[in-house]
């Protein structure tokens, strides 16, 4: 399958990363990296429900924050934890040394103009969907 026929590539929110790259992280990566998350600079674990099963998940992502405002490259296209949160209006993300809600998740599309956003996200969003989220 390829990446533009695969169910996370959505209109204004493409999937950047291969498939068989998504798998690998899956797979391999996550296991390993999930419970060092919260040590890693960069990284943070975000907590949120599922759609359907109310089960609790715990993604790692990589945030960018700018003030009360965190944003996160969507390379993976429109994923899982990004419709949780969405469908659920908000879910806590765990820093190294602190934990935030936030609240009002949205996505801007690909190529949109990202005036206020910290400037890695910005500069990603040329190429790449940005979920942006407010801190609570």
């Amino acid at each position: 399958m390829s990446a533009k026929d695969h169910p996370n590539n959505a209109p204004g929110v493409p999937m950047l990363y291969p498939p068989w790259f998504e798998r690998w992280q899956i797979k391999y990566m996550n296991p390993v990296v999930k419970p060092i998350a919260r040590y890693m600079p960069g990284a943070a674990t975000i907590t949120h429900r599922g759609r359907k099963s109310g089960k609790t998940y715990q993604t790692v992502v990589t945030p960018y924050r700018k003030g009360n405002l965190l944003t996160v490259a969507l390379g993976h296209g429109k994923t899982d934890w990004v419709k949780n949160v969405l469908a659920a209006g908000e879910a806590d993300v765990r820093f190294s040394r602190r934990e935030v809600h936030i609240t009002n998740p949205r996505i801007l599309p690909a190529g949109s103009d990202g005036e206020g956003l910290p400037f890695l996200a910005r500069l990603q969003l040329r190429r790449i969907a940005v979920f942006v989220a407010d801190i609570a």
